[in-house]
């Protein structure tokens, strides 16, 4: 073990802490270990400098990760492998004869009126497997007890779950992701064939992708930036109230909600709502910190996540408002500033979830191979009420 004599920081760090020095750069290098990888025979006593320095305790991370996705997992099943969704469009009213009776008039009762249904099927699946290699024989060497080795074992264990529950997160909100850019090119795509294009998302504001910030500009006659959007209380005050509309109008029956144009509703019981961490935690610190009734200006309860697809190097802004997909229907979709998402539970999730663990054994050099096997449906129902709410500067503010 190497010790390291300090008592001269230590002089300085009581200095500080009293009053006596203003701060000092402190070397931490003779203090803080993080440790190495392997340390090699020169780790010996600093008496005879003969003796090995032995091993005093072991500790495992083996810390296990939740994950943090909405929850949007359904049912499972054993046989076969398509979802269908099975819905039925809304009857038309006709003439009540019973009010307009005529003498000779014959009123039959035997016309077949046939119910307009129709039926989407779901028939995508995705795999992967995570192989790990256990020994046990071979390992034994490296620990004192059954205790540490089975410590060590839990450990293996535990990455591959962690590993399991990051990669499953992932694939959620790449579903997520996907109704975001089907949704916005639902709203921004103009022109049919070839001559097919994206509007620029800054110019206009849809009814199922919502520019909040070209609401907001126009409605109060301002030049707000998305930049500054989630500092300005004012902003961050409308932007509740539209969120808060959403919720009671999506619980009307309305064609206008979905990307497919079908009459649907969605229920406060059927309502998820999504939000970025930057957006409620902006709500607040700008908006209710300093309002006598804060509850009249909060934002819609919601899951929170740190970000749509990644937090890139820095956790900006611009990262984790961000989404750069290929869609399911194979149109490329850049676009920022996402703040929010509201849907219908049958509008996106994760269907006939199976996980397994397959093993096989190596006698030879005895050593045993899990596969961790994971299998799922993941997917988006275009006929379902979504919403993306979003800031999004005009090009020529850019």
């Amino acid at each position: 073990m190497e010790v390291k004599q300090i008592y001269d920081l230590m002089n300085n760090v009581t200095g500080e802490v009293i009053g006596k020095s203003d701060l000092l750069k402190e070397d931490l290098s003779n203090v803080v270990d993080i440790g190495t990888e392997v340390f090699n025979a020169s780790a010996v006593d600093k008496y005879v400098k003969s003796l090995v320095n032995h091993i005093g305790k072991v500790i495992f991370v083996n810390r296990p990760y939740s994950g943090n996705v909405p929850s949007v997992m359904m049912d499972s099943w054993e046989f076969g492998s398509i979802l269908e969704k099975i819905s039925a469009d809304l009857p038309t009213a006709t003439e009540n004869e019973s009010w307009e009776l005529t003498d000779g008039t014959d009123y039959s009762p035997n016309v077949f009126h046939q119910p307009k249904v129709s039926a989407k099927f779901f028939n995508d699946m995705i795999t992967f497997e995570i192989p790990m290699s256990f020994t046990e024989r071979q390992v034994k060497q490296s620990f004192s007890s059954a205790a540490q080795l089975n410590g060590f074992m839990s450990m293996l264990y535990n990455s591959v779950d962690k590993a399991m529950t990051v990669k499953i997160d992932s694939l959620i909100m790449r579903t997520i992701n996907n109704m975001i850019a089907e949704t916005l090119l639902a709203d921004y795509t103009t022109g049919t064939g070839k001559s097919k294009t994206v509007a620029d998302f800054g110019s206009k504001s849809g009814i199922k992708a919502v520019n909040l910030l070209k609401l907001y500009n126009d409605r109060f006659s301002q030049t707000l930036t998305a930049e500054k959007a989630l500092t300005t209380a004012e902003f961050i005050r409308f932007a509740s109230m539209q969120m808060s509309l959403y919720i009671d109008r999506m619980s009307k029956m309305s064609t206008l909600f979905n990307a497919g144009g079908k009459d649907r509703f969605t229920s406060s019981d059927m309502l998820h709502v999504v939000m970025l961490t930057d957006f409620k935690a902006a709500s607040g610190s700008y908006l209710q910190s300093d309002t006598f009734h804060e509850n009249y200006v909060a934002l819609p309860n919601a899951e929170t996540i740190p970000y749509w697809q990644g937090s890139g190097t820095a956790y900006d802004f611009n990262s984790v408002s961000s989404i750069n997909i290929k869609t399911a229907s194979g149109t490329d979709i850049q676009a920022s500033g996402i703040l929010a998402v509201m849907f219908d539970r049958d509008a996106l999730g994760v269907t006939n979830l199976d996980r397994r663990v397959t093993t096989q054994y190596n006698a030879k050099a005895e050593f045993f191979n899990n596969f961790y096997k994971f299998e799922a449906g993941y997917f988006n129902d275009l006929n379902e009420n979504f919403v993306v709410f979003f800031v999004k500067d005009a090009a020529t503010q850019a």
